[in-house]
């Protein structure tokens, strides 16, 4: 008898698996139901939730022609949305079908915020896929000159944008959301104190020249060696970091209502030398004094005081010597999202690399540092004050006030910036040319040197946004400290 043979039966194909991108339909219609039922929801998820946020491409629309609708002044209902929607949905369904059966089915406004986050939760979890996809894929596929460090730096942008902006993509906004960030601007700087639009350096004529310093500007700093652009620097710093005031928003973050947290990178000075000066300038005790330990039991009091006031304010150093502009960006974005960040400041230029490709080439390299402190500044939306050295030129000239052509290195630091500043004193200048005493030479020379005492120039050569003049201000070298001067005649050179 023929043996029975036993044939494997061949297993049938698994039915193919796959996974949709995470979304919430009913959350979405809720929300829009509730929107149109009471206009009220709107206002409670509009801080933080963008049409882009939703899943659903006719949601999207239905959300902002709603918000178009309510932010000029009407109400937002089935009838009054559906005019400015296509008028066929699905095959039997019309748009204003649709938008009756979305407020039939709302509930309570109450809820319209939870509906808010859960979407706008789930649209973050979509980019994060994508960014995902994105980071595997570049990392099998890397050309030659891509190495692993541009890779990281690349997701950590993308996560970065993600995390502060709800969205990862580029590409144009509607004018209208252009014209809503202006006018909010506006408010903000009548409501602030000093009426600013930007953040208060507390020198009063100097803000009143600039309107405070702006958003998304690169403000270059200038001088020569000892004009104290590093004291005038710390001293803005501090001051920012010390009137800082917060308040939350809707969507968990904070939002910087005075003040503002401050990243301070010392390429130059460690931190204990920065911390030193601040120190200085706060107690009214002299730098020098501080270093080498010559003061008596009160003065020590007060520093302890004064340190343990310091100690509060949101001021970050970073005094990692020789980083590239990749990195120094890298960390910006890392600070701004574990701390905050609304000003950051880089002591100096000169002192930044740039990627191995322009490090031939000191213009290119400058070239490219500038350009990257400019596109992290609005990347981040905060200003970015950036120190730099001026050419030994200025030294060739009689009068030795700066110029935009001493910039050293590089037209692209001109070109790149929002804000030009020299920082200008004639007393130091004044100081090496002493005559000889005695003389007649050097009676007027005293007398010269008495008129420019204390003072100091910051002139504004370059203002993008406003105009070009000269502040006078007070300057303390032992307090390495500047301030408002103190005269009844002064006012600031202003352009009409």
């Amino acid at each position: 008898m023929e043996a029975v043979r036993r044939l494997t039966p061949v297993p049938s194909e698994p039915e193919p698996q796959y996974k949709t991108a995470p979304h919430n339909i009913e959350a979405e219609q809720a929300l829009l139901g509730a929107i149109l039922v009471n206009n009220e929801a709107f206002y409670r998820v509009s801080d933080f939730l963008e049409p882009i946020h939703f899943y659903e491409p006719i949601h999207r629309e239905i959300y902002e022609v709603c918000g178009k609708i309510i932010r000029a002044g009407k109400t937002a209902t089935p009838v009054t949305a559906k005019t400015y929607l296509p008028d066929d949905l699905l095959e039997g369904v019309t748009m204003a079908q649709y938008l009756a059966r979305l407020a039939a089915e709302a509930t309570t406004v109450l809820n319209a915020a939870d509906y808010g986050q859960a979407i706008y939760d789930l649209a973050i979890r979509r980019n994060l896929l994508l960014i995902s996809e994105e980071m595997t894929d570049r990392a099998y596929n890397a050309d030659v000159e891509t190495s692993a460090q541009i890779q990281i730096e690349e997701a950590e942008k993308s996560l970065f944008d993600l995390a502060e902006k709800g969205r990862y993509d580029g590409g144009f906004q509607g004018f209208n959301q252009a014209l809503i960030e202006a006018i909010n601007m506006a408010g903000e700087a009548y409501s602030r104190d000093g009426s600013l639009s930007g953040t208060a350096t507390g020198l009063s004529d100097l803000d009143r020249l600039m309107g405070g310093l702006q958003r998304s500007d690169l403000i270059i700093l200038a001088a020569r060696p000892a004009m104290g652009k590093t004291s005038l620097a710390t001293n803005i710093a501090f001051t920012v970091a010390k009137a800082y005031k917060a308040e939350p928003l809707p969507d968990g973050h904070m939002k910087t209502v005075n003040g503002g947290i401050v990243g301070f990178f010392s390429l130059e000075m460690s931190a204990e030398q920065l911390a030193t000066r601040v120190l200085a300038e706060q107690s009214e005790i002299s730098s020098s004094d501080i270093r080498r330990g010559n003061i008596h039991e009160s003065q020590y009091a007060k520093l302890v005081d004064t340190s343990n006031l310091m100690a509060q304010v949101p001021l970050y150093i970073d005094d990692t010597g020789g980083i590239s502009i990749a990195q120094l960006a890298a960390r910006a974005r890392r600070l701004k999202r574990q701390k905050g960040l609304d000003l950051l400041i880089v002591d100096y230029l000169q002192l930044l690399s740039g990627s191995k490709k322009a490090g031939e080439n000191r213009v290119q390299e400058l070239t490219e540092i500038t350009t990257g402190l400019k596109a992290l500044a609005k990347e981040l939306e905060v200003p970015i004050i950036a120190l730099s050295q001026l050419s030994r030129q200025v030294e060739n000239r009689d009068d030795k006030r700066p110029q935009l052509a001493d910039l050293r290195e590089s037209g692209s630091i001109e070109q790149d910036a929002d804000v030009v500043m020299f920082v200008y004193r004639d007393e130091y200048y004044l100081s090496n040319k002493e005559p000889k005493e005695g003389t007649q030479e050097h009676l007027e020379w005293q007398a010269e040197m008495e008129k420019v005492h204390g003072r100091a120039e910051v002139i504004i050569a370059k203002q993008r946004h406003g105009p070009t003049g000269t502040v006078q201000l007070q300057f303390q070298a032992n307090l390495t400290r500047f301030s408002d001067l103190a005269r009844d005649d002064y006012l600031p050179t202003r352009q009409e």
